[in-house]
């Protein structure tokens, strides 16, 4: 599983535990919803400004969102 997915599918689930929408997540990182999905799917190579931003808006340590057992698959 390529780091994109990974990060994805973290910040997916990061956000499902949330509650919130894609929306609501790029709008409190202000960033396209678009782009958001994208991320999601694994089809864009982020940021580490843009993972900032997403961690930020879920309201986490940065330290926390690698600290997951997805990151050692």
């Amino acid at each position: 599983m390529s780091i994109q997915v990974k990060v994805g599918q973290r910040i997916k689930e990061l956000r499902n535990q949330i509650g919130i929408s894609q929306e609501a997540l790029a709008n409190k990182a202000e960033i396209d919803r678009t782009y958001v999905t994208d991320v999601e799917n694994g089809r864009r190579n982020i940021s580490i400004q843009n993972i900032e931003k997403l961690v930020d808006a879920l309201q986490i340590p940065l330290k926390d969102f690698f600290d997951s057992p997805i990151f050692l698959k």
